[in-house]
């Protein structure tokens, strides 16, 4: 949840709140959005969160570039996006940006970061974290080193996406286990596109629905996966519903936190997706944790599953006939 720290500022008449044109960037829900004009414009990319916040009233854009007269940012999980996100935001905003975020998302780090550039205009401690702001302008040129740039392994790839630096090892595991595939697919949860590049290279592979939630990760893999046969969807894998044509196969490797807690019900709800979009003949091939239980899972929706190898860190699967 947002942490109601980002409203002191305000409600102590430490920072004035414009009458229009105001950005918030990587909102987690709607609280405390109350206080901000209408016509306030929030950034956020990752769809489920997305359409968590439609209810909220405010414009919803998962990438903005526009001028400001005040930005709230959140920071997220990556300290390189984080300073990419707070540059943009004083780029595009002519007065005070103010930066919000927990111990835990490094907001000491970023604190620090900003002291040595531009003079911080106040801080506010509380509920294991802070909130302080300063006027926005040039800053140093972090958005660069948090934008779309090559990897080690030549793939299109930004900070703050999963395994952005290299190839995931659960991704490579489960490839030598679906080059004999052909037809029509989906690769749940596609990321930057690794897997479906890989896919892509089969001639028999006539069509490839890559779902993504995270907006820059689908960006990245417009440009890795570039191909006629590759259809990309900004979607919540979570909620699909039936397609008009069902899959010949679904591949996966689906994420299994959004916090920094293993959270294995969304693989699940993976799972329960591939049995929804399958042909009754298709195959649901995915790699996962080995620690993360999603056994009982894949006997609740295939009438057939087995797993194909295990490592230390993964295991990989197969399901077949989804029960209906």
């Amino acid at each position: 949840m947002n942490d109601p720290r980002f409203l002191l500022p305000f409600e102590q008449g430490l920072v004035d709140m414009p009458s229009e044109n105001v950005l918030v960037m990587r909102p987690v829900d709607s609280f405390g959005l109350h206080i901000f004009p209408t016509g306030t414009v929030l950034e956020q990319g990752f769809k489920p969160t997305r359409d968590a916040l439609l209810q909220s009233g405010f414009a919803l854009e998962p990438r903005v570039e526009q001028q400001f007269n005040l930005a709230l940012v959140h920071l997220t999980r990556s300290k390189v996006e984080s300073l990419g996100n707070i540059a943009r935001a004083a780029r595009m905003t002519d007065g005070t940006v103010l930066v919000n975020g927990a111990k835990t998302d490094g907001i000491e780090s970023v604190l620090k970061h900003l002291k040595k550039v531009v003079a911080i205009d106040g801080v506010i401690s509380k509920s294991h974290g802070k909130v302080f702001w300063f006027k926005g302008g040039s800053l140093p040129d972090w958005e660069k080193a948090a934008g779309m740039c090559q990897n080690s392994a030549g793939f299109i790839t930004a900070a703050g996406m999963f395994s952005s630096e290299k190839t995931d090892q659960g991704s490579a595991l489960l490839w030598p286990h679906i080059k004999d595939l052909k037809g029509t697919g989906a690769d749940l949860g596609a990321g930057w596109g690794w897997l479906s590049k890989q896919l892509l290279g089969l001639a028999d592979i006539t069509e490839l629905n890559l779902y993504e939630a995270d907006f820059q990760a689908l960006e990245a893999a417009k440009k890795n996966a570039a191909d006629p046969r590759a259809v990309f969807h900004w979607a919540d894998v979570t909620t699909l519903a039936k397609p008009h044509e069902p899959f010949d196969f679904v591949v996966s490797n689906p994420p299994f936190h959004q916090s920094r807690k293993a959270d294995p019900e969304i693989g699940k709800a993976f799972i329960k997706t591939a049995a929804t979009i399958l042909k009754p003949g298709g195959r649901f091939l995915m790699v996962a944790n080995r620690q993360l239980p999603y056994e009982a899972t894949l006997e609740q929706y295939f009438k057939r599953w087995q797993m194909l190898e295990q490592t230390g860190q993964f295991k990989v699967f197969e399901a077949t006939r989804p029960r209906k």
